[in-house]
């Protein structure tokens, strides 16, 4: 799953985001808005006013620091990991 990290310098939720992606071994890439424009506008057409705003491939996207969501949308389960091990 490709997973991007909408941000801009200085945001501590972005950085807590970043740390808690990493911490579970989530590729993601990062977008800064304040130089992109048309990536601030996609975060603004999303609905979104501050960063950071996390979208994944399949469509899912939420704003703020959420580690209830990186864990709901992002985590395998242990069971899931253990099946594409052993198959």
């Amino acid at each position: 799953m490709s997973v991007t990290v909408f941000s801009k310098p200085g945001c501590v939720q972005c950085s807590t985001t970043y740390r808690a992606l990493e911490r579970r071994g989530i590729a993601f890439k990062t977008v800064d808005i304040t130089v992109d424009d048309a990536a601030h506008q996609k975060v603004k057409d999303l609905g979104y006013m501050q960063a950071p705003v996390v979208l994944t491939d399949d469509g899912v996207h939420w704003s703020g620091f959420r580690p209830d969501l990186i864990e709901k949308y992002l985590v395998k389960p242990a069971h899931a990991q253990e099946t594409a091990v052993a198959a």
